[in-house]
């Protein structure tokens, strides 16, 4: 590595001198032509990079804990830091410079290198969202839908089933639209980042996803830098014309993180001490991912799912609201929910998505707007629920379909397909059989999706929730007999 310094010496014909040193943070004086964001290669053969200039003196960041002496000498690189990328990234564990880890393949068989600090494409390269991102999830494929390309943060207390949210809808991308999943985990404990590797393992996607690990133990360094690397291989491969989803968890601990290196800097602080460019930090970082135009598939997407957390359900913290207010929508884990029991524990009315809708079909958005009005129904009838001789027939009907839907929305493990999601819904609506039972509700799922791997089921399927209008999807759900037996055979049972 000290020959790399050598080289960059004799081409620069700069070095500069090292004159304090606050890890990660270190003070140099020279380097006169050094530009913002610039790698430094020290004579030790590390590397850094250029954080913040002063007139004689500028501060840069370093990548390991290795000591590095006062007087050390510094050169220049005329390059911005960049990282090895290629389709052999694909089933690795990388650290925020891209070096492998245990599980990783052959570092050397990744040639091409691509940087890690870029500017989002322009919106002449650009495309509307029109394709729903599946998540699999029942309650945000029907009610908080998104679409393939829409940054949609995740937000909520600690405890409140976010990460499993977020694997469940990775593992639906994955297998069902042949995604390539990157999963930044930005300032995690080790044991956090094994849970990750073996979850993919065990759900046989491994070969399929690319894990960022910045752990707790890492430098303040690395674990800044790391939802920038993320993001990088998602624009890798946008470029080979393949969707990707990126998920940061969490935005959070990368802010606090990006404090600590700012006021080590000596930069003013601003609201909370934070950085006076923190919303730039952040924005920057999430608009570059969106639906593009490609040459050979037409449009290519990058969906970002970007992860805050909230203390004690509050969700006008600072950065929470900084984060809201520059991406496509938000979904809120509620700890008061968790605590009821539902999973998952998200909030619907606290929920947004802004585009998302846009994606789903004529039916569809018939079928969004019913369950949330016979929702809110259901929720003010429960209050009185116990007054039930008082209650007129249409209100026990409302009740009776209110906890059918409770027991469809409830999804604690696991995927459901997005047919079979309206399909159930319909069932519900048509009053098959009584879905409100646990035990019946699960035995027509599982049939359900039985039915559904068989392809030609799954074509004529596919036909039912084309379905123009409700009264037509209701109809030909009801003349469609396998169906109707599934319902029969699970309501005797």
């Amino acid at each position: 590595m000290a020959e790399a310094f050598e080289a960059y010496l004799n081409s620069t014909s700069e070095f500069g001198t090292v004159t304090q040193v606050r890890y990660p943070m270190i003070s140099v004086e020279g380097l006169p032509k050094a530009h913002p964001f610039e790698t430094l290669v020290f004579e030790d053969g590390q590397i850094g990079q250029v954080f913040d200039m002063e007139y004689d003196l500028l501060h840069a960041l370093v990548f390991s804990l290795d000591p590095i002496l006062i007087g050390a000498k510094v050169t220049r690189t005329n390059q911005t830091l960049a990282i090895p990328v290629g389709e052999t990234l694909k089933g690795t564990t990388v650290d925020a410079l891209g070096r492998p880890t245990r599980l990783a393949k052959v570092f050397t068989t990744r040639k091409k290198q691509r940087q890690i600090f870029t500017e989002s494409l322009g919106i002449d390269r650009r495309v509307s969202i029109k394709k729903p991102f599946l998540t699999g999830v029942t309650k945000v494929d029907l009610l908080i839908p998104l679409g393939k390309g829409q940054r949609q943060l995740i937000l909520g207390d600690a405890k409140t089933g976010k990460t499993n949210f977020l694997l469940n809808a990775l593992v639906n991308q994955v297998n069902s639209e042949n995604t390539v999943g990157i999963y930044a985990a930005i300032g995690k404990k080790r044991s956090e980042v094994k849970y990750l590797e073996e979850f993919f393992q065990k759900q046989g996607i491994v070969d399929k996803v690319i894990l960022i690990a910045a752990t707790s133990s890492d430098p303040n360094s690395m674990i800044y830098i790391a939802p920038y690397t993320a993001m990088a291989i998602a624009e890798y491969f946008r470029d080979l014309g393949q969707d990707t989803v990126v998920i940061f968890d969490d935005l959070t601990t990368h802010a606090q993180r990006y404090r600590e290196i700012a006021l080590l800097s000596r930069r003013f602080p601003g609201r909370e001490s934070y950085p006076g460019d923190i919303f730039y930090t952040h924005a920057s970082l999430v608009e570059r991912a969106g639906n593009y135009k490609h040459e050979k598939k037409g449009e290519v997407s990058i969906t970002c799912l970007p992860v805050a957390s909230t203390v004690e359900g509050d969700i006008t913290g600072y950065i929470s609201t900084n984060l809201i207010s520059m991406t496509d929508g938000h979904i809120f884990f509620d700890t008061e929910i968790y605590n009821k029991g539902e999973r998952p524990a998200i909030n619907i009315p606290l929920s947004v998505t802004r585009v998302g809708r846009k994606t789903q079909s004529i039916l569809v958005r018939r079928i969004n707007r019913e369950i949330l009005s016979l929702l809110s129904q259901f929720r003010t009838l429960s209050q009185i629920a116990h007054l039930d001789s008082e209650l007129s027939l249409e209100s026990k009907e409302i009740l009776h379909k209110g906890k059918s839907l409770m027991v469809m929305l409830d999804q604690s493990t696991g995927t459901i397909p997005y047919a079979i999601q309206i399909i159930i819904f319909g069932l519900i609506w048509l009053d098959a059989a009584d879905l409100s039972k646990e035990k019946v509700y699960n035995g027509i799922l599982n049939d359900l999706i039985g039915l559904n791997n068989n392809p030609a089921e799954r074509k004529e399927i596919a036909s039912i929730i084309n379905s123009k209008t409700l009264d037509e999807f209701l109809l030909r759900l009801k003349q469609k007999q396998d169906i109707i037996d599934i319902c029969n055979k699970n309501q005797i049972s």
